[in-house]
């Protein structure tokens, strides 16, 4: 869990520094460039061409169309908002998950998530302070990206039923790479040295983090891996102090406890 949450605190900080100087379309389409290269390698070392077939194209279009909108607001967000608050939206992922899933996939929702569900965004309330004068359209488009991921959450949820894990991230990238390809062409621009490290680092740690992360669901519980990764919260948060003057206020804390006491009830739910 160490790798995982080093690897989307270091990404989180590599899309800040790119964000106003190399346009997101341009960074996905590298990440996604990459990805392939890699996985595209893993699956022929392992032997395993079979992999690279799929059954549910259909399925991994629209899976992948909502991961690209949720990674473009999520990168556009770390350009406009503090990283803490960039990083708290997103732990709402689970949380319009079970929703989703409950509506398209018919998966119940007991009364304990919904109490969970109702604390976590109690917590972005405090978080994201709609009724103040702060309150930014950057809050709604992480907020979106949320959503946009759970969706993509949701379409994992289904292809994992018939598709192993490598083919799903093979169809991720080889979908979500012309997409990028395209959208990227009027902001196309040549990265100096320094921007290039920048794009590499995040389609690098891109990997490793998933990587990390799937191994941690191997080799131990799923609340000891939930309450690890919601580390890199205060980690980020720390960084964002540090490196930006970025400030985390007593509200916002308030808030950040809610959606992790909310998680806390959420996986105990599921057992």
């Amino acid at each position: 869990m160490t790798g995982t949450i080093c690897s989307f605190a270091l990404m989180a900080i590599a899309g800040r520094e790119l964000s106003g100087t190399i346009n997101t379309f341009q960074v996905l389409f590298v990440r996604s460039l990459l990805g392939l290269f890699v996985i595209s390698l893993i699956i022929l070392s392992l032997n395993k061409a079979q992999y690279f077939k799929t059954s549910q194209i259909k399925t991994h279009l629209l899976r992948n169309s909502f991961h690209f909108l949720g990674q473009y607001g999520w990168f556009v967000g770390l350009g406009l908002l503090p990283l803490s608050q960039v990083f708290a939206i997103e732990f709402t992922v689970p949380f319009w998950t079970a929703i989703i899933a409950s509506v398209v996939l018919k998966d119940h929702l007991s009364a304990s998530k919904m109490i969970a569900i109702v604390i976590a965004f109690a917590g972005v309330l405090f978080i994201v302070k709609p009724a103040s004068d702060h309150f930014e359209s950057a809050t709604l488009i992480v907020l979106l990206a949320a959503f946009c991921y759970s969706c993509a959450h949701t379409g994992t949820k289904v292809l994992s039923k018939h598709n192993n894990t490598l083919t799903i991230l093979f169809y991720m990238c080889l979908i979500q790479l012309p997409i990028g390809a395209v959208l990227m062409i009027p902001y196309w621009t040549v990265p100096s040295m320094v921007e290039w490290g920048w794009i590499f680092i995040v389609a690098i740690t891109a990997l490793t983090a998933h990587f990390c992360m799937t191994k941690a669901m191997l080799t131990t519980t799923v609340t000891t891996v939930v309450t690890l990764d919601f580390m890199r919260l205060p980690l980020i948060a720390l960084l964002g102090f540090a490196f930006y003057q970025e400030p985390f206020g007593a509200v916002s804390i308030l808030g950040t406890a809610l959606i992790f006491v909310a998680m806390l009830i959420n996986i105990k739910s599921s057992r």
